[in-house]
């Protein structure tokens, strides 16, 4: 599907020069002298390669359709990780490198959407917040505020986070999943 490239957003997926690109960063500059132009950080799907591409406000660009489903997440077996389509039951593989650091916080049974090109799975999105335990939290420092303060802390999964002072081992915390922050206790 056909797109002017002043409509290229964070996310989007595009074809450019014969492979699948994810628009990471997106600039739009008006200079002067001149037509209005875009800047783009892609990122290769395949193999993580990084470029930066100015469009003209005038060119259109190729956006990939994909497909989206619910899958469930099942094991790790090293660097794969095995997920089943909750619909026909199907099972399938996908490498850890995939989902990044994000595939700290899988659990086995958690839900996730596969999105597929051609019924290959090019991204994995996790769930926005995970509820997760501290097992390790500094002690407070005296005189800290504690509006400003945040210290650091140890999840049951090995992430790092900053929490807030209140926060000790054993506590149950929600955790956003794109970022790695804090968000609140859990009830």
């Amino acid at each position: 599907m056909k797109m002017n490239a002043v409509d290229i957003r964070p996310g989007n997926i595009i074809e450019y020069e014969n492979g699948l690109w994810k628009a990471v960063k997106i600039q739009h500059t008006q200079p002067g002298k001149g037509g209005a132009y875009m800047q783009v950080e892609l990122k290769n799907i395949e193999d993580n390669r990084k470029t930066n591409v100015r469009f003209r406000s005038a060119e259109s660009v190729e956006k990939v359709r994909l497909d989206t489903d619910d899958y469930q997440f099942l094991f790790a077996d090293g660097e794969e990780l095995t997920f089943m389509d909750k619909k026909n039951f199907e099972q399938v593989i996908v490498q850890k490198e995939l989902i990044g650091d994000q595939a700290a916080f899988l659990t086995d049974g958690m839900d996730v959407i596969l999105e597929l090109y051609e019924g290959r799975p090019i991204s994995v999105q996790l769930p926005q917040h995970v509820e997760a335990e501290v097992v390790e939290a500094d002690a407070v420092v005296k005189g800290q505020t504690a509006s400003a303060s945040y210290k650091p802390a140890v999840l049951d999964n090995g992430v790092k986070i900053m929490v807030p002072p209140h926060i000790v081992a054993g506590t149950r915390v929600i955790v956003d999943t794109g970022e790695f922050t804090y968000v609140k206790r859990a009830d």
